[in-house]
């Protein structure tokens, strides 16, 4: 039977050994060479807002960073505000996308397909490549969280703007 003295003797050795190999200069085991030990905070509003560039968007866009991960990690995210009427330009993921979205009445639309009504909770999966647009609808503000990763430093391919006509909903 173990007892509770029992593993705690065991859980004391292992630190004990953790701690020689650390007072001898050596890594604990399954940790990566050089591998940065340290955890990071971003505390709130501590990354500067930035409006959606008017080449990718049209209308009132505006991206908050939230995480930018470091080499060799490759995912990053930002939360996205359009007001009523603003929208992203075509585009495609070379990973994909998942879009979180938190306030509001929001549009997606892949290419082909309907333009789909979105709202706080509902959470959109773009695969890879899969050309598609998304943003407010024309009286409502949205806000998301949007999610992708890099391949080769690129996380998006952006293209034409979603016309007048396109964003219409029928």
């Amino acid at each position: 039977m173990i007892t509770r003295r029992r593993m705690l003797a065991v859980a004391g050795g292992f630190v004990a050994l953790a701690a020689a190999g650390a007072a001898a200069g050596q890594m604990p085991a399954g940790t990566a060479e050089g591998r940065n030990e340290t955890m990071e905070i971003k505390r709130n509003g501590s990354q500067p807002s930035r409006a959606g560039q008017s080449e990718y968007f049209t209308g009132v866009v505006r991206i908050d960073p939230l995480v930018q991960a470091p080499h060799p990690a490759r995912v990053s995210g930002g939360s996205v505000t359009f007001e009523p009427g603003a929208r992203t330009a075509w585009h495609t993921h070379p990973l994909g996308q998942t879009l979180i979205v938190t306030s509001g009445l929001g549009w997606v639309q892949r290419e082909g397909g309907p333009i789909e009504e979105v709202r706080p909770g509902d959470v959109v999966w773009f695969p890879p490549g899969l050309k598609h647009w998304h943003g407010a609808t024309p009286t409502t503000a949205m806000m998301h969280t949007a999610i992708q990763e890099s391949l080769d430093g690129k996380n998006v391919d952006w293209m034409e703007k979603v016309s007048d006509e396109q964003y219409r909903r029928a």
